[in-house]
């Protein structure tokens, strides 16, 4: 499968690059704020314009010359993205004209080689398009005026012009599609310094700054001739703890990273131990149905290791998260890059797991075994029994037991039907459902 063109999207601070880019894919992906910055890494999203696919990038508002160390990632950032990008779209102010920034972007973005369209933003009424002149003089071509709050103007002439040569790409079968990695957990624990390790190479933006990462950020791997996609997060702070506004713009953007994925890594500072927010967090995963890996990160970190001291950690997990003992866990360093590859590996393990099928005749085969081996006890001279059951979906596995009284199946009797289908068929690293309908024993025997 061919690769899709990119499409970069840059400019200073505030001029409405997510806001141009969330016109284009028909939705608030990118985190909007009326301050400065926001967007700090760059983020790929798909679009699609006129039957023609292609990937565009949105990155952080870059000013040459800043000196502060998150601009100065920023600003490295959004080089990056030129470098990977086919094509440039470089949006300006049009409500306060050409600034002495967009002068210095301008000769950056002619030593990168590649075409540059400019996009003169904010052009909201009639009596506006006149500043786009102004434009000329950055020697970047003939401007475009829009209005990406609106997606009024010349978004549809911008985007013509950007796939002129653009052709149809292939659409991913649901079999060929990449398995999706959310990496979750606590701010500072190590989630986008694992992304730059898995992928060589400075994706996201690493500082010892808690909630550096803000967007949600997608990025491309092959490992093993399978594709996978790895969403690094922001930090998921207790809720009282989250300031109102982008932060909580990007807790929520992780939370739903944590819904759209197939997978999520939580992963837990190996310093600092299990928190009451791992468990917090490993709950929304589990309540999503989505298959789960814990990764203990800065394993380098922990003196006098011996032995057992991952079998130590291993029953410490338990103890304090008996729920996710179906979790595979790895002990992993971001900094040494050990063990890191275990994350394809399991994450290709649990995603098959999260699609395994049951056949019905065996499924009630093990159900009636389980049953005989161990019968619930009875509630006020009534038994539970189970007279039928199937599997009824994937991702996560989602049983039906028919009964004859669904208020007779107890949580403690569910959780023992839960552990014997595990022991019978594995279901590692996913989630389990288990749905109760009522059945009479003469409905059953037709």
């Amino acid at each position: 499968m061919k690769n899709k063109p990119i499409v970069a999207i840059v400019g200073r601070p505030n001029v409405g690059k997510s806001t141009f880019v969330n016109r284009l894919i028909g939705s608030r992906n990118s985190i909007v704020d009326d301050n400065p910055g926001v967007t700090r890494d760059r983020i790929y999203f798909d679009v699609e314009w006129q039957n023609k696919n292609f990937t565009v990038i949105d990155t952080g508002g870059i000013v040459p010359g800043d000196e502060d160390e998150i601009m100065l990632s920023i600003f490295d950032q959004a080089k990056i993205a030129c470098e990977e990008a086919d094509k440039i779209i470089f949006i300006v102010d049009g409500k306060d004209g050409v600034n002495p920034v967009d002068f210095d972007i301008a000769n950056i973005l002619r030593q990168s080689g590649k075409p540059v369209i400019v996009a003169v933003n904010k052009l909201d009424n009639p009596d506006s398009l006149m500043m786009i002149n102004d434009f000329y003089s950055l020697a970047l071509g003939e401007p475009i005026g829009i209005s990406a709050l609106h997606g009024s103007g010349g978004v549809g002439d911008l985007l013509d012009l950007v796939t002129e040569d653009f052709s149809d790409d292939e659409v991913l079968s649901e079999e060929t599609a990449p398995i999706k990695i959310a990496i979750v957990g606590r701010p500072n624990a190590g989630k986008s310094s694992i992304v730059n390790s898995l992928l060589n190479a400075e994706r996201v933006i690493v500082s010892d700054i808690s909630g550096t990462t803000r967007d949600s950020i997608d990025s491309k791997i092959c490992y093993n001739n399978k594709n996978f996609v790895i969403v690094d997060t922001a930090g998921i702070r207790k809720k009282a703890k989250v300031d109102y506004g982008v932060e909580k713009f990007a807790v929520d953007r992780a939370i739903r990273s944590i819904r759209d994925c197939d997978v999520a890594l939580l992963v837990i500072d190996a310093v600092q131990g299990i928190s009451d927010q791992d468990k917090k967090i490993s709950s929304i995963i589990t309540e999503a149905g989505k298959g789960l890996i814990i990764a203990i990160n800065k394993w380098d970190l922990i003196e006098d290791k011996k032995s057992n001291t991952i079998n130590q950690f291993d029953k410490k997990l338990t103890n304090d998260i008996p729920f996710l003992e179906f979790a595979p866990k790895i002990y992993i360093s971001a900094k040494t890059k050990q063990r890191l590859n275990q994350i394809f590996e399991k994450a290709s393990e649990v995603y098959e797991q999260c699609t395994k099928r049951v056949s019905t005749g065996l499924l009630n085969k093990i159900v009636k075994e389980l049953y005989a081996l161990n019968p619930p006890t009875s509630v006020k001279g009534k038994r539970l029994k189970l007279l039928y059951a199937t599997q009824a979906g994937v991702k996560p596995p989602t049983f039906v037991l028919f009964t004859n009284n669904g208020d007779l199946l107890k949580d403690h009797y569910k959780r023992y039907i839960e552990n014997k289908l595990r022991e019978a068929f594995g279901f590692y690293g996913t989630p389990i459902r288990i749905s109760v309908r009522e059945r009479s024993e003469k409905d059953n025997k037709k």
